[in-house]
């Protein structure tokens, strides 16, 4: 029975993905032009190549220590590499590693809840490193940070703090590391999508501009639609093949460029390995896509290919492969730090106020932490 389910299931499914065209490249807001999809917008990439760049790439990642539906204390972490080719370079002007605690809260202020997060850098000197506080508070009347229930609220905007320090910190690596033509790749998009948020993307770009650092971003995943529904990556998995396109590494551009001050970009899609199974969304700042030539274009994607071939990962560069492994905040890191808390809370003899919110969601951490560190009163 379950069988037979399943098997309707896929019938239906590839009959609804197959009987639609491919349409166009589809955006769901204005202040985007958008480029109908044409062979001639498949070019090749060579590998050949002529100009060896210093990239950096740069990453965050984060993790909840604590957490309840009116607060969350999180562990954050941003890490960047350089590599020139396929060779690391090391640096000493700035540590390739920053990490940071954050505490997310909710406020009743003005009768709406409110969120707030403060910041604690690991080291003193990293603090110029982080966003303002000030630039943390968010009222709830500003949906674009929220998502629907309290606690995917604290959740979200627990991650701004985050996702700012990244784009502050990229700043510093321009200025004070990166020369002209240097390349800077972002894990993402080079979209400010929370509130605040752009005022520290445009420093970073106006910083990128002014000193001649191509500022570039490079998505895992990319959720962007055809007119007709369908994935736009997977459309053009199609259309390379149904086009019967003779080279296998390949950029496609322009996809769409952005034209409001948050996303201001130029969006391509690359497949940077001939043996590569993903293809992904590549942007570069509109100002820099616009002004360059075909060569030098060529030349900043012929550096992404050839540090593209890893084995383990063909077709993504491995400075990214690095960057996410150095920015992850990994589960026994998360057990260490979470016991200080608990620990620091029962001292305080603050548990009885904090287990009231702690345990009225999942306890199922909290109690693993406690059966491997000893109780708490």
């Amino acid at each position: 029975m379950l069988n037979d389910i399943i098997s309707k299931l896929i019938t239906e499914l590839n009959e609804g993905i197959d009987e639609r065209d491919l349409g166009g490249p589809y955006f769901d807001r204005i202040g985007y032009k958008v480029f109908p999809f044409t062979i001639d917008k498949f070019h090749q990439i060579k590998g050949d190549n002529t100009s060896i760049r210093n990239m950096v790439f740069i990453d965050g990642g984060n993790q909840e220590l604590i957490g309840a539906p009116n607060f969350s204390i999180q562990l954050n972490r941003i890490y960047f590499n350089i590599f020139s080719g396929k060779k690391r370079i090391i640096q000493k002007v700035l540590p390739n590693k920053i990490e940071f605690f954050s505490a997310t809260f909710s406020t009743l202020r003005n009768k709406e809840i409110d969120y707030d997060t403060i910041v604690f850098p690991v080291k003193d000197e990293w603090n110029k490193y982080l966003p303002l506080q000030s630039d943390l508070s968010f009222s709830a009347k500003d949906r674009a940070n929220f998502t629907g229930t309290m606690r995917e609220d604290i959740q979200r905007v627990a991650s701004i703090s985050r996702r700012f320090a990244e784009w502050n910190y990229s700043r510093f690596v321009i200025e004070e590391i990166l020369r002209e033509n240097d390349i800077l790749i972002a894990d993402g998009t080079l979209q400010a999508t929370f509130t605040h948020e752009d005022r520290y993307l445009s420093g970073t770009q106006a910083s990128a501009i002014k000193r001649g650092v191509i500022f570039s971003g490079l998505s895992k995943t990319s959720s962007l639609f055809t007119t007709t529904g369908l994935s736009l990556i997977g459309s053009l998995h199609k259309l390379h093949k149904d086009w019967d396109i003779d080279f296998n590494k390949w950029c496609y551009y322009p996809v769409a460029e952005g034209l409001i001050s948050s996303h201001s970009v130029v969006i391509f899609i690359v497949k940077l390995h001939e043996r590569a199974d993903h293809i992904f969304r590549y942007e570069i700042i509109r100002d820099q896509a616009k002004s360059m030539t075909v060569s030098e274009l060529y030349d900043i994607l012929n550096n992404l290919a050839y540090i593209s071939t890893d084995l383990t990962f063909p077709g993504y560069p491995y400075g990214l492969v690095d960057a996410d492994d150095n920015a992850r905040v990994r589960n026994d890191e998360v057990d260490v730090y979470r016991m200080l808390l608990l620990s620091e809370i029962s001292k305080r003899g603050l548990w009885r106020k904090f287990s009231r919110h702690i345990l009225s969601t999942d306890a199922h951490d909290i109690l693993n932490t406690l059966k491997a560190g000893g109780s708490v009163r």
